[in-house]
């Protein structure tokens, strides 16, 4: 089990499955560790009827367990920017705008990567 982070957080929103990735869950540990601070996840797995995941085209990476949304904002999103680019994270969503801010983080390897993009 993770070291800084439970089951309950990383659980879908919609049904609480959960059926996060174990190696995609100790490289998040290792990101929370090296950077120090707290990771507030605003989501983490999703199933596939999630309601953010019925409105799409295609189920997103969440559906995987291989991606999660930290709330991180202003010092603290640069540096968990730094330190995922530098453990190789393939796919790194940025929110910094208004209320909300968040990183997303994503080992889909299934997606084209390497890729950053702003919500």
């Amino acid at each position: 089990m993770a070291k800084y982070f439970t089951r309950d957080e990383l659980a879908c929103t919609h049904c609480g499955e959960y059926k996060f990735d174990d190696d995609f869950l100790e490289l998040l540990d290792t990101l929370r560790e090296e950077c120090g601070f707290p990771f507030p996840v605003s989501s983490g797995y999703r199933c596939p009827l999630h309601p953010i995941e019925v409105a799409k085209r295609h189920p997103g990476a969440h559906t995987t367990g291989r991606a999660v949304d930290i709330a991180v904002s202003h010092g603290q999103a640069y540096k968990l920017l730094e330190v995922a680019i530098a453990h190789g994270v393939p796919r790194i969503g940025v929110q910094q705008k208004g209320d909300g801010r968040f990183i997303h983080l994503d080992w889909d390897v299934t997606r084209p990567n390497p890729r950053v993009w702003s919500y």
